[in-house]
């Protein structure tokens, strides 16, 4: 074989073994890790002072609210894996007695909300999201008159002693929000993570 079909060879066989060597991914190449969320909800276990504010026809033009006053107690199951939130307010339309089952689920890392009222006696279809950013936005699909309808619950503003909840109701795919309930819990023990 004479020199430049050495050569080519050559080229040839290292391009082969650079093409078949197995990549070796370095840490920019690997994906983030995702991240555990199962203690998303530790900053709310305890109890809490409510404001709630409620519009009482969403999704009718009607810009009529409604104000209660309350507690909201929350408790940690499955060593976080879940929680049960009990909320009791009153106010001059009268008093929503509710309760929240919350339910970490640790392959898809996200929560699913379950809220029944004491007047109804059964569990709405859950809202499902997590956390990011210091934010839980949680989303699902119900019916309202008759409709269809979207649902979004967000989890803001949450410090030591003081959180913010604001639910949402969109009835043209998500394009535009109305919002419905807006809630501020006030710590009312010492009970923190």
């Amino acid at each position: 074989m004479n020199t430049p079909n050495r050569w080519l060879a050559f080229l040839l066989l290292c391009t082969c073994a650079v093409v078949s060597a197995p990549h070796r991914a370095s840490a920019e190449d690997q994906p983030a890790a995702a991240k555990d969320g199962q203690h998303d909800f530790d900053f709310e276990i305890g109890t809490w002072k409510t404001r709630l504010s409620r519009r009482l026809n969403p999704l009718t033009g009607s810009n009529k609210w409604v104000e209660y006053e309350g507690t909201t107690v929350v408790r940690k199951v499955w060593n976080g894996g879940a929680n049960l939130v009990e909320l009791d307010v009153k106010g001059p339309a009268g008093r929503i007695e509710g309760l929240s089952l919350r339910l970490y689920n640790p392959q898809t890392r996200q929560w699913s909300l379950n809220f029944s009222n004491r007047q109804g006696g059964t569990l709405s279809p859950p809202t499902i999201g997590e956390f990011k950013n210091g934010r839980g936005e949680f989303y699902a699909q119900e019916t309202l008159g008759g409709r269809a309808i979207l649902v979004r619950f967000v989890i803001s503003e949450m410090k030591p002693d003081s959180c913010r909840f604001e639910q949402a109701f969109s009835d043209d795919g998500g394009k535009t929000w109305e919002v419905n309930w807006i809630a501020t819990d006030t710590r009312l023990d010492n009970e923190r993570p």
